[in-house]
C-alpha cells in the first residue's frame, strides 16, 4: 500500500512537471513568432574571426566584441568586427584584422578598414562608441590584450589613434568599455573593466593545475587560479585627455575581480549614472552614483552581486531594459554552463531581485555559456524581449560523451506582458538553432524598415547578420537624438513614451550586451497604436522636453531645446 501510494505521488509529481514545462513551451507556440533570418551571405561581408582550433590558452576564447556604429553619419548603421591572433601568432609579431564595414543602404556592405585606418588596433577584444570630444562624430574605444586603442573620427571617413594623448591605454588584459557622463560636466567618461594579469610572455601551462581541467579533461587555464587585473575609470578632462580617478572614485577593485562587460544606467532614477559590472567567477560590481565624483560599491546590498542563492557565477554578458513597464530598468547576465542566466528585477530604490525562475529564463539556460545578449522588442508589441547568445570555451568538451558542447545555439526569449517570459528560439526561425561558438551580440535596425535585427560575432566562424522579419501589424517609431549641452550624441539621455495605457522607458548607452556597441538610436514598438501620444526626454543637460503626437513608423530627428527638425540638423557635415 505505501509503495502504492509512493508511486501514485511520484506519477501525479511527474505529470504535474511535465505539464508544467508543456504550458510554458505553449504560450509560444501559439503566437506569431517574427523570423530571424541570417543574410550574411547577402552582405557583402567577409570576415572571419582568427581562430586557434584547440584554444589551449584563455586569451583565444574571449575575443569577438561587434560594434554598430553611424561613423559616417548618413543615419544607416555601419558594422565594426574586432579580430585578434592566435597566441602562437602573437608570439612571432603576426597580426589579425579588424573590420570596418560602411553600410550601402541596400542591405549590402562595403570594406572601409584601410582607409579608415582602424585594422589593427592589437590583440583585439571588443569596444565602445562615443563622442568623447564632442564634435558630433562617434569615436570608438577598443579593449585589447596589451594596450586599448582610441580611435578618433576625423568626420572625414578615416579615424586617428589618439590613446596616447589620451593617456586611456591602460595597457592590461581590457575587455568591456563604457562611455558615460558621470559627473555631468558635458564630456563623457570611460569606464575600463580588466579581466585576468596575463602576459604572451609568462603563460599558463595547458591543463598543468586542477583550475586547469573541466570534468577530468585538460582545458585552459583561467579564469580561476589567475590573478585578476583590476579596473580603470578614466575622467574627461574635456581638452582630449583623461585623468585616471580609478581609486579616488571607488572604482579601484582591490580583490581583482574578473572584469568582463561595464554599463552606465540610472538605475535609482537619481538623474545621476550608477555602473553595473558583469565579473566573471566572482561577484558582480554595483557602483551606486553618490553624486560627489565617487560610488559606493552596493553589489550585495542592490542584491545584484550574486545569483538568489547567494551564488557567485560566470558573469559574461549583460542586458538592461524596463521589461516591466514599471519605470525601472532591470539587469539580465548571461554566465557559465550549469548555473543559469540571472534576471535581477528592479523594485526601484536601489531593490533587485533574483526573479530568474519566477520569469521562467533560468532553466532553459543551464546547458548553454552565455555572452553576448540584449533586450529588445522584436514584434514592436511594446514588450522587450530577450535574445542571448553562447558558445562554450573548451573545444575539449566535444571529447565527453555528454553535457554541453562546444559549438551552441541561440536562445530567443518572448516577453508575455505578465512578468514571464516564454522561449521562441524555434519558431525564431533555423538560424538560431545553428551550432556556433558565439560571443559579441549587437542589436540595431541596420536597414531602417522599423525592425530591429542582431549582429552575432563568432570565434570559429563568419559572423550571422539576423534580419527580423518582424510584425508589420504592429507599430513603431526610432528616435535619433542631438543634445546641444554636453555630448551632442546625447548618451546618457533617458527617453520616456506613453502611447494609450502603455508607458515605455528607455536610455542612451554606450556599450553593453559582451564586448560590443548597439545601435545609438532609441526605438520603441508601438502596438497597435497609431501614435505616440507623447515622447518625454530628460536631457543630460537637466532640462526634460515633451513633444505630444508622434505619428508611428518613422524615423525622427530631435534636437535639445527644439523638438522633431531634419535629420542633418542633428548631424554634423562630413569633412572632405
Amino acid at each position: 500500500m505505501i509503495i502504492s501510494r509512493f508511486l501514485t505521488t511520484f506519477f501525479l509529481i511527474t505529470v504535474i512537471s511535465l505539464q508544467t514545462i508543456w504550458a510554458q513551451n505553449d504560450v509560444c507556440r501559439n503566437r506569431k513568432i517574427p523570423q530571424l533570418v541570417d543574410v550574411y551571405k547577402q552582405t557583402g561581408i567577409n570576415f572571419t574571426h582568427t581562430s586557434a582550433p584547440e584554444k589551449k590558452y584563455i586569451v583565444e576564447s574571449m575575443s569577438g566584441g561587434v560594434l554598430l556604429i553611424d561613423y559616417d553619419r548618413d543615419g544607416w548603421q555601419d558594422i565594426y568586427f574586432t579580430n585578434a591572433p592566435t597566441v602562437e601568432m602573437a608570439l612571432k609579431n603576426q597580426k589579425s584584422k579588424s573590420l570596418l564595414y560602411r553600410n550601402n543602404r541596400n542591405g549590402t556592405f562595403t570594406d572601409v578598414s584601410d582607409k579608415a585606418g582602424v585594422g589593427f588596433p592589437g590583440y583585439a577584444m571588443g569596444g565602445a562608441v562615443g563622442d568623447y570630444n564632442n564634435d558630433g562624430f562617434p569615436d570608438m574605444y577598443i579593449t585589447c590584450l596589451g594596450g586599448n586603442v582610441l580611435y578618433k573620427n576625423n568626420g572625414d571617413g578615416t579615424f586617428s589613434d589618439e590613446t596616447k594623448k589620451a593617456a586611456v591605454a591602460d595597457g592590461r588584459w581590457s575587455a568591456g568599455a563604457a562611455f558615460g557622463d558621470y559627473d555631468g560636466d558635458g564630456f563623457l567618461d570611460l569606464m575600463v573593466t580588466n579581466y585576468v594579469d596575463y602576459k604572451l610572455s609568462d603563460l599558463p601551462n595547458f591543463g598543468a593545475q586542477p583550475t586547469c581541467k573541466f570534468r577530468g579533461v585538460d582545458v585552459q587555464c583561467g579564469p580561476r587560479g589567475l590573478k585578476g587585473a583590476g579596473d580603470s575609470l578614466f575622467r574627461n578632462n574635456g581638452d582630449g585627455t583623461f585623468t585616471n580617478v580609478t581609486k579616488d572614485s571607488g572604482m579601484d577593485d582591490p580583490g581583482g575581480f574578473y572584469g568582463m562587460q561595464p554599463v552606465w544606467s540610472d538605475f535609482g532614477n537619481t538623474g545621476k549614472l550608477d555602473l553595473y559590472v558583469a565579473n566573471d567567477s566572482t561577484p558582480n560590481f554595483f557602483y551606486r552614483n553618490t553624486g560627489d565624483g565617487k560610488f559606493a560599491e552596493d553589489g550585495l546590498i542592490t542584491g545584484t552581486a550574486v545569483s538568489g542563492d547567494g551564488s557567485e557565477q560566470g558573469s559574461m554578458g549583460v542586458a538592461v531594459g524596463d521589461y516591466l513597464h514599471n519605470g525601472n530598468f532591470s539587469i539580465y547576465t548571461t554566465n557559465f554552463v550549469d548555473e543559469y542566466n540571472t534576471l535581477y528585477r528592479n523594485n526601484g530604490k536601489y531593490d533587485f531581485l533574483d526573479v530568474s525562475f519566477a520569469a521562467k529564463v533560468a532553466q532553459v539556460t543551464r546547458p548553454y555559456v552565455g555572452w553576448g545578449t540584449g533586450f529588445f522588442d522584436l514584434d514592436n508589441d511594446t514588450w522587450l524581449d530577450l535574445f542571448v547568445v553562447n558558445g562554450h570555451v573548451y573545444p575539449q568538451m566535444d571529447q565527453i560523451s555528454s553535457g554541453s558542447k562546444y559549438k551552441q545555439g541561440k536562445i530567443l526569449f518572448i516577453n508575455n506582458g505578465d512578468g514571464t517570459f516564454c522561449e521562441a528560439t524555434k519558431q525564431g526561425g533555423a538560424a538560431l538553432s545553428e551550432l556556433r561558438v558565439s560571443r559579441g551580440a549587437a542589436f540595431g535596425d541596420l536597414d531602417n524598415d522599423g525592425q530591429i535585427d542582431i549582429v552575432v560575432e563568432d570565434l570559429d566562424s563568419t559572423p550571422m547578420i539576423l534580419k527580423n522579419e518582424g510584425d508589420q501589424s504592429n507599430r513603431w517609431i526610432t528616435l535619433e537624438l542631438g543634445a546641444k549641452t554636453g555630448n551632442p550624441l546625447a548618451i546618457g539621455a533617458r527617453i520616456k513614451v506613453t502611447a494609450g495605457s502603455i508607458v515605455q522607458i528607455e536610455e542612451i548607452r554606450s556599450g553593453g550586451s559582451y564586448l560590443s556597441q548597439n545601435d545609438l538610436r532609441v526605438h520603441f514598438g508601438l502596438g497597435k497604436a497609431a501614435k505616440a501620444d507623447s515622447v518625454e526626454i530628460r536631457w543630460n543637460s537637466g532640462k526634460t522636453e515633451t513633444i505630444k503626437d508622434v505619428a508611428a513608423d518613422k524615423f525622427y530627428a530631435i534636437l535639445e531645446g527644439e523638438g522633431i527638425v531634419p535629420a542633418e540638423k542633428i548631424r554634423p557635415k562630413t569633412k572632405k
